[in-house]
């Protein structure tokens, strides 16, 4: 990544994160869904060190060409961690240290958000290996995942998703890959251009939205032409006609060209923009010991009214 999209943290920064985390870790009631810890939340969160405050709302502003923000050397504490979750839609119910990190950072960005139909609709999500679903294509498996916007399907993309690091694969091998539209875009020509800026693109919902039908007709390039919102999901939006499918596939070839691997230990918080950026996961080998690779996720959207219409009673769960 480039050195512009690497935040780092002193160790003196790290230190006060830790010590806002556990005044929200102990804020009542112990509910990480509840709207009035929420609240603590948004309250606690403008207390961070202005200097990580200042960079995420930098980052808000314009992601730049990389469309990502890597934060490093936030706090974990790695001797007090219960072993790794086995289980599918797995997530955190009750507040700890770490799940208050990654709310109180991304609170900086916008109001965190989850859907009903995904992990119950819980806002701090695990991304964890389950035994089974080694090859599947989510956040269990730990084969390669390809590369997607986040939940492409949807009228209510989550403008940024999250994933904070608390405990790194065995092997040190396992990367989040991610690639920017805006480094893409010079590899397409101006014919894959227009076709890709036209609705000839349908993606269905995943398995955890069995309610939801397929998007109606898209384009994958959306907005200004010199600098275009993508939405793709490289393992299930399809074309309409032959066309645009060699659109597509010039598209995803010129995303693998661009695209970056982070392995992620634990402290690192990456940010990535969901209109600008797919991502992805490599290949790791999990051992179900209770040590393996173990990310807390949240989504983040800037425009809560956008969603008003689809959360009930004003929260922060969509429908």
């Amino acid at each position: 990544m480039d050195s512009q999209s690497i935040f780092v943290l002193t160790d003196e920064e790290r230190a006060r994160v830790g010590e806002v985390a556990d005044l929200l870790a102990a804020a009542q009631p112990a509910e990480i869904d509840h709207p009035d810890w929420m609240s603590a939340g948004r309250d606690l969160s403008v207390t961070l060190p202005a200097r990580l405050a200042a960079r995420i709302r930098q980052y808000r502003h314009d992601p730049g060409p990389d469309g990502s923000l890597l934060i490093r050397n936030l706090p974990v504490r790695e001797a007090e961690l219960p072993d790794t979750p086995q289980v599918l839609g797995s997530v955190e119910k009750v507040p700890g240290h770490s799940s208050s990190v990654i709310t109180l950072t991304t609170l900086q960005l916008g109001e965190i958000i989850a859907y009903r139909n995904e992990k119950s609709g819980a806002l701090v999500q695990n991304v964890v290996p389950v035994p089974g679903q080694e090859a599947e294509q989510n956040n269990a498996g730990s084969k390669r995942l390809g590369m997607h916007v986040e939940n492409t399907f949807h009228d209510n993309r989550p403008d940024y998703v999250a994933l904070f690091c608390v405990r790194a694969d065995h092997d040190r091998v396992a990367e989040l890959q991610v690639t920017s539209v805006r480094r893409a875009l010079a590899l397409l020509s101006e014919t894959d251009r227009a076709v890709l800026a036209e609705p000839r693109y349908v993606t269905p919902p995943p398995s955890s939205f069995p309610t939801r039908t397929a998007s109606e007709p898209h384009a994958l390039l959306i907005g200004a032409e010199d600098d275009p919102n993508v939405r793709a999901d490289f393992i299930s939006t399809e074309p309409l006609d032959e066309e645009a499918g060699r659109a597509k596939d010039a598209l995803e070839e010129a995303f693998a060209k661009v695209v970056q691997g982070i392995k992620l230990v634990p402290g690192d918080l990456a940010i990535v923009n969901n209109h600008l950026v797919l991502h992805g996961r490599s290949h790791f080998t999990p051992r179900y010991d209770g040590k393996d690779r173990w990310l807390h996720r949240t989504f983040v959207q800037l425009d809560h009214r956008r969603s008003r219409a689809v959360r009930q009673g004003n929260g922060n769960v969509l429908d």
